[in-house]
């Protein structure tokens, strides 16, 4: 029983010195998952349904997502509890996400030639929502991740300090 607890203590020391790569790596693989998203919304062009500034602002938005995501990348490395709370925002945004672009194209029909085409088809639509709930995913688990992290090691830290004071 003491050597499970003091095995858990040199765990919680070396943390210290040690860079949370589980959940950094995360935060990567949600940002392969959004440029995969990126590049397959936009695979077929049909007509012009494209040309509106809703994909606009989704342009800028997959800029902003991917810099927010690298930036708390590096925060979670180092144990920061606050970049959780981005993180499992981002996280929810990804779901939201689903409900916005890719289904209104899933949905929308358009006139190319004369003839009636749906913007995109079932086969796309399935994809990117697997990108981007593959990519909330990993978001989601890379704040809880380093939540549950940084709280052990800041536990750890306060308790030791207490007992050598």
């Amino acid at each position: 029983m003491t050597q499970a607890i003091e095995d858990r203590d040199i765990q919680l020391d070396r943390m210290q010195y040690v860079k949370n790569t589980s959940s950094s790596r995360l935060c990567y693989l949600g940002i392969l998952l959004n440029v995969l998203y990126f590049v397959s919304i936009y695979k077929s062009d049909v007509g012009s349904w494209y040309y509106q500034i809703l994909v606009g602002a989704s342009i800028v938005y997959n800029l902003l997502f991917m810099l927010m995501v690298f930036l708390a990348s590096e925060g979670v490395k180092n144990y920061q509890q606050n970049y959780s709370t981005l993180l499992f925002g981002l996280g929810i945004g990804q779901i939201v996400r689903i409900f916005i672009l890719p289904l209104q194209a899933h949905q929308a029909v358009v006139k190319v030639s004369g003839a009636e085409t749906i913007v995109m088809q079932n086969p796309q639509f399935i994809r990117v929502i697997i990108y981007l709930a593959g990519s909330a995913a990993c978001l989601i688990a890379a704040a809880v991740i380093n939540l549950n992290k940084s709280r052990a090691l800041a536990a750890h830290l306060a308790g030791k300090s207490a007992t050598q004071a």
